[in-house]
């Protein structure tokens, strides 16, 4: 069996792109000196110096978790994003259970006092934050609140208020496991003779995101393949004859290929001269490409704008409409 790290590092990939769980730790980027004159400020903000002080707010924002903090890091990035010139200088609190652990929270953030994020389904640990941050007058949202309150509503039921039951060791759980070791195997066109045991194959030119998007969808818990469309080279009979898996072809704006993959050279020190990145070239290549896609029925895929996550979301939607789940 292949490493992930080593497919991931080949490929100049960071693993905490595809598992941000395991990327925990506190930022402390605010120095010890600094602290006291940032608590005599509101809380949480920060003003920029010189210039950038009209350009660019920044604040402190804890996020807090009883559990890895996948949740919370994943929505509060999602609401970020909307804001044009802010800075959050995040500070980051997983696996929170006890009193003692509520305790160190409540010292960072006494220490640099902000916007207070938290899912934490445990009554009693949830009491002390929020009575902490009552006294300290720093804003507490509890992310999962309402969405929690309406499904006890609708249902009828309690909430079992037990920490981290999402990342549980069951079938599901050790379905992606399997996904992503399936994956790793059938990266770049290797064991042709197994791709149809895959859900999902992905096709395309080179550097049109095949193997990220394969690896996000591995997380998700989808078996997926991936097999580049080299010129010259015929396309192989094993993709051509698979039934069971969805084939889905990738493709990218000719100029934006071309510039991806002169990148590409320069990183490695190569030559950029020859036709893999030449854009006329490389418009020939994807011309060829999408009329092996149109041939074949298989559905299209541009990401030349979308990130890997839409991409994958967009595959995610094909897979539920053919199996009869999708709308």
């Amino acid at each position: 069996m292949v490493p992930l790290e080593r497919v991931l590092s080949a490929r100049g990939m960071d693993r905490r792109r595809f598992f941000p769980q395991r990327a925990i730790q506190v930022d402390e980027s605010v120095a010890n000196g600094e602290r006291k004159r940032h608590n005599r400020r509101r809380p949480g903000f920060i003003p920029a110096a010189g210039t950038c002080a009209q350009a660019m707010k920044s604040f402190h924002l804890h996020l807090v978790s009883d559990a890895t903090g996948e949740t919370v890091s994943s929505a509060a990035r999602a609401c970020l994003v909307q804001f044009e010139n802010v800075h959050a200088v995040q500070h980051l609190w997983w696996l929170v259970r006890t009193q003692g652990q509520v305790e160190r929270v409540v010292a960072g953030i006494e220490a640099n006092p902000g916007l207070v994020i938290y899912t934490i389904v445990d009554s009693g640990v949830r009491a002390l934050l929020e009575e902490a941050c009552r006294q300290m007058h720093v804003p507490c949202v509890p992310l999962l609140d309402p969405v929690m309150v309406a499904l006890a509503n609708l249902l009828g039921e309690q909430v079992s208020a037990l920490p981290g039951r999402q990342h549980v060791l069951d079938a599901e759980y050790f379905d992606r496991i399997e996904a992503m070791q399936f994956t790793i195997a059938h990266d770049d066109g290797q064991n042709l003779a197994e791709i149809d045991n895959a859900d999902v194959v992905l096709v395309g030119v080179s550097r049109t995101s095949k193997t990220p998007t394969c690896m996000y969808l591995a997380n998700r818990g989808v078996r997926a393949a991936n097999v580049p469309l080299v010129p010259g080279v015929p396309v192989p009979e094993q993709l051509l004859a698979a039934h069971r898996p969805l084939v889905v072809g990738l493709t990218k704006e000719p100029r934006s290929l071309s510039d991806i993959r002169r990148n590409r050279l320069r990183f490695l020190n190569q030559s950029e001269e020859g036709d893999y990145a030449d854009v006329e070239k490389v418009r020939e290549e994807v011309q060829a490409a999408r009329r092996l896609f149109s041939k074949h029925g298989w559905p299209v895929i541009d990401v030349t704008r979308k990130s890997i996550e839409e991409a994958a979301a967009a595959i995610l939607q094909l897979i539920q409409r053919r199996n009869g789940n999708g709308q």
